[in-house]
């Protein structure tokens, strides 16, 4: 991963350090010499697009590519994270399903290395690196591939619990933003304005690929175990979540429904660790004036998860892979398209000195009124 960058407009001026790490093969494609992959890396920094637009995923345009971006590279979970000690809270639902799914939890607990090491995190810092590839948009019933040559890029995430998070992701010329303050959820891109997710702040996704244990164990306390199943060979537990109506119909807005939300946890019954995360959201768009029939997208994430290692005690997992099923149904026409990214965590460290309040501020164009999210919501972005 490239951290640094060297000064081209002075010969012995200082290398910039970079906002977020790239890898050397996305910089090499930012031009055919230094001088011009410096001024499109500073282009990229000032959040502005750099770099040939055309054929990223399969896409027809910028604003699409950004839609498909942030589908995989920075989705939300519906859910809260709770505080404190939620890790210990009484279960709600007394039924044998609800039992055994806290007792999978628990043993996760210990397989991440237990509850007092990861009581005594309070922030996190990870740089990672991404390759996605994408199929174009298919109709009917016909089997989706993934084709064409993968888009490069890199991450950089920060997080002081529970609440506050912030990442920045660079793929293919392309930035997106996203973060919590504690109050809001939001997002923006570099080519889009900021933008203000519906309801509580909600975790970012990523967390759930095994970087963070104590968001992990949180959400799917509350899960119910629904069964076994092998994954790549690892006979697993299978822990479910629904997501309530109430939370639902917080996101929901005046053109879009979000009738369910489902997650699901594979746990390893040998090693006890989470090897795969699964979610799957239905958005309804509602029928307009004078069309009666409503157009429903559902989009299927999926995340196998391995290379765990200890990290000042606590075991994290650091690569994976990501495929995302996005499905348009209504108005006689089905359509479907799919999304891979592969990942992996280059550097990753626990309790950062002077991460203030001031490293999560929100964008100061953020809108922080009800926006409609009918088109971001069907194309599955939170």
């Amino acid at each position: 991963m490239r951290k640094l960058c060297p000064n081209f407009d002075k010969e012995n001026g200082l290398e910039t350090v970079l906002e977020v790490p790239i890898p050397e093969e996305m910089f090499t494609n930012m031009g055919s010499n230094a001088s011009l992959r410096w001024q499109n890396l500073r282009a990229l920094m000032k959040a502005q697009s750099a770099g040939d637009k055309s054929s990223r995923l399969s896409s027809g345009s910028s604003n699409e590519f950004m839609a498909l971006l942030k589908l995989v590279g920075s989705p939300l979970i519906p859910l809260q994270v709770q505080p404190g000690d939620a890790l210990t809270r009484p279960i709600k639902d007394g039924s044998i399903e609800a039992s055994t799914a806290k007792y999978i939890v628990q043993q996760y607990l210990a397989a991440t290395g237990g509850l007092a090491a990861l009581n005594a995190i309070n922030s996190m810092y990870a740089v990672g690196q991404v390759k996605m590839m994408g199929s174009e948009m298919h109709e009917g019933d016909e089997s989706v591939r993934t084709k064409g040559k993968s888009e490069v890029g890199g991450f950089v995430l920060w997080q002081k619990n529970p609440d506050l998070w912030y990442l920045e992701l660079v793929v293919s010329g392309f930035k997106v933003s996203a973060g919590s303050d504690g109050k809001v959820a939001w997002n923006q891109s570099s080519s889009q304005p900021s933008h203000a997710n519906r309801g509580p702040p909600r975790p970012l996704r990523r967390f759930f690929q095994g970087l963070d244990p104590r968001c992990i164990a949180n959400l799917f306390l509350d899960a119910i175990c629904s069964g076994e199943k092998t994954i790549n060979n690892e006979d697993c537990f299978v822990l479910r979540l629904e997501t309530a109506q109430n939370i639902l119909k917080a996101q929901s807005t005046p053109q879009t429904e979000t009738s369910r939300h489902t997650i699901w946890g594979y746990f390893s019954q040998r090693t006890g660790l989470i090897v795969q995360f699964e979610d799957t959201k239905l958005v309804r768009v509602k029928a307009v004036r004078g069309n009666n029939e409503s157009v429903f997208w559902e989009t299927r994430i999926v995340t196998e998860i391995e290379d765990y290692r200890y990290v000042e005690g606590i075991n994290i997992a650091h690569s994976g892979k990501t495929c995302a099923m996005l499905y348009r149904y209504g108005e006689a026409h089905n359509h479907r398209r799919r999304i891979e990214e592969i990942w992996k965590i280059e550097e990753i460290d626990f309790n950062i000195c002077g991460l203030s309040m001031e490293c999560f501020l929100p964008p100061a164009d953020l809108k922080r009124d009800n926006v409609p999210e009918g088109r971001s919501q069907g194309a599955g972005e939170s």
